[in-house]
């Protein structure tokens, strides 16, 4: 939670002469210093400190770093802590200058992973749970499916979650999260969700963000309740199902959206993996970042047969359209739900269901207007009257004149006619440059990290005992502070999906985009993670070759040697030792076995 600016500023202000010098004696040799490593045991000195770059290395073991680093390997500290105490002797206080916003949303975080943990037990492992789980059964739901989504229970007891949160010294935590309310006379929280069967929502790294709840064995309340928004929690961009469906929505390129969270789970149940559901009745342009980040190229939705199905695909047009979306639409017979057609047709009736989709303009144009050009003038403006909410969405540009041609196809008019028709609902084109209003300006962009190195941190995320083969300790050479935090985070025992949760949307495009360039698992990843090390740890070595050959090519010969030039020659010596061992050790993969593709 330690904001990457103030990261660096630790990193910028750290005297890194001082800082090593308590613990290893160091000599002026030119522009660095030099002295006998404190990682190994040497009698001649091969360990540098260079202040100009902040960073240190040695030649013998191949340790290296920055003042981060050196704490803690030296002291055997944590990376955070390595940051907390190198602020604390700064100045620096990191407290008061995390957002905010930022505790919050920490606080929120801790509080939801608390009362999953709560649900879920009392699931599985109370009395009361019963109901639930029977009701779980009832849906032909197995509870090998119900674990997966970490389904749990809150019973009909008041403040039984409250009373857990007041204990562990959460209870302000999660009330800002919405799981417990201030009563209204007296003293005291009761909790939010009683008698539900209790759905985590969960974000596309897997961590519980919020919560639905559907009514079982009572009367009081809507048959439906969800968590409110809150900072770690925003509908508008969450799909539920998304962590669930994510690697089958990588691999056909496809995702099927459903209304409800038992559809979407109902769809999983036999074996329609790339189901996803919405968490509000509406779909914005943040859920289709979701889907693109998780290249799902084509959208299928799967809909009720009914008249809310039929109204549903005019709500959802709208926006698809707007973002030029490949949609089509698949509907269910009158009567079904996509979780009792699953149930009763199986995978390959769904599939079947799917692939019989129509493209969604076919579809939208043929339910509100059968009869197309044969149609009276009455039932064509009818029409118009109803497209008038989806063409309102749809920017001028390309999108908004092939739809009009279209319709105009469909409707037997002119596309002129179509629009002069829907012209109320025309959006106002933008002001001038002259009367637009100003905005404030933009915070520079976030630095994305370098490709090499995020393949680096993606491979040891799919396969954290990959960081065992790191004989040269490349992970000290990660030079973009997310990386490193992630890294952090999935090597100290909080996982993958904590690593991800933590990291900015930079660093997860990276990770991202580098899952993607890697082999899956086995011996071919072993030899991508083997070249990855030995392309960064090159590049390294050139990049100070390089610098050396620029502070030495004004020498004109032996006479002419300073003690500076000296010193960087005998290093030049070192390192082209060293990239001799890169080479060797780190051999490329096999011919045959597939290497990682080079990042752009």
């Amino acid at each position: 939670m330690i904001p990457e600016h103030k990261i660096q500023e630790v990193l910028d202000r750290v005297d890194l002469v001082g800082l090593v010098s308590r613990h290893v004696e160091l000599k002026k040799s030119g522009r660095e210093w030099k002295g006998r490593c404190p990682f190994h045991q040497e009698k001649t000195p091969s360990f540098y400190v260079v202040p100009e770059k902040r960073f240190y290395f040695c030649h013998g073991c191949r340790a290296s770093g920055d003042a981060v680093s050196f704490v803690q390997r030296y002291l055997g500290k944590t990376f955070l802590d390595a940051v907390r105490d190198l602020a604390r002797e700064l100045g620096i206080d990191l407290e008061a200058q995390q957002d905010p916003g930022m505790r919050e949303r920490q606080q929120i975080k801790e509080a939801t992973d608390q009362a999953a943990e709560h649900f879920r037990a009392l699931l599985w492992h109370d009395d009361e749970g019963r109901a639930a789980r029977a009701y779980i059964n009832s849906r032909g739901v197995s509870d090998e499916l119900a674990q997966s989504f970490g389904l749990g229970w809150a019973p009909s007891a008041w403040s039984l979650l409250a009373e857990r949160f007041q204990k562990t010294g959460m209870l302000d935590a999660g009330m800002k999260a919405g799981l417990v309310l201030k009563r209204n006379t007296g003293d005291g929280c009761f909790d939010f969700f009683r008698s539900r069967l209790m759905v985590p929502i969960r974000a596309p790294e897997g961590r519980p963000i919020a919560f639905g709840g559907r009514l079982v064995n009572a009367e009081e309340g809507p048959k439906y309740l969800n968590s409110r928004e809150s900072r770690l929690y925003n509908k508008s961009e969450t799909l539920f199902g998304m962590d669930q469906a994510r690697d089958e929505v990588r691999k056909r390129k496809a995702a099927v959206l459903v209304e409800g969270y038992f559809d979407c789970i109902g769809l999983h149940q036999v074996g329609v993996r790339h189901a996803v559901a919405l968490c509000s009745t509406n779909l914005t342009a943040g859920h289709l970042q979701v889907l693109k980040r998780g290249e799902a190229r084509e959208l299928v939705l799967l809909l009720d047969g009914d008249s809310a199905g039929l109204s549903a695909v005019e709500r959802l047009a709208g926006p698809l359209l707007a973002a030029g979306a490949t949609a089509r639409v698949a509907l269910l017979p009158q009567g079904d739900d996509p979780d009792t057609f699953a149930r009763r047709e199986g995978a390959e009736g769904v599939e079947q269901l799917l692939e019989s989709a129509q493209p969604l303009t076919t579809h939208l144009f043929a339910s509100l207007l059968p009869q197309g050009k044969g149609a009276t003038f009455e039932e064509k403006m009818a029409a118009l009257e109803r497209l008038k909410p989806v063409a309102t969405q749809v920017p001028v540009g390309v999108v908004r004149s092939s739809l009009f041609s279209a319709l105009a196809e469909h409707f037997g008019w002119r596309a002129a006619d179509v629009e002069a028709a829907l012209r109320s609902k025309v959006p106002l084109p933008k002001p001038a440059a002259s009367q637009a209003v100003p905005t404030p300006a933009r915070p520079p962009a976030e630095k994305p990290p370098a490709p090499m190195e995020a393949l680096y941190v993606a491979a040891v995320l799919r396969e954290p005992r990959l960081l065992g083969r790191d004989v040269f300790r490349v992970c000290d050479e990660l030079s973009h502070m997310g990386l490193r935090m992630a890294l952090m985070h999935a090597t100290t025992g909080q996982g993958t999906q904590d690593a991800l949760y933590e990291a900015s949307d930079a660093v997860k495009r990276a990770i991202e985009t580098s899952w993607r360039q890697l082999p899956s698992e086995g011996q071919e990843l072993e030899h991508a993670f083997s070249t990855i090390c030995q392309e960064i740890m090159v590049r390294r070595i050139n990049e100070r070759l390089a610098y050396i050959t620029r502070a030495t090519e004004q020498t004109l010969g032996a006479f002419d040697l300073t003690e500076e030039t000296r010193q960087l020659q005998a290093e030049r010596v070192e390192l082209l030792a060293l990239k001799k061992r890169v080479l060797e050790e780190l051999r490329p993969a096999p011919t045959g076995t597939k290497a990682p593709m080079q990042p752009v």
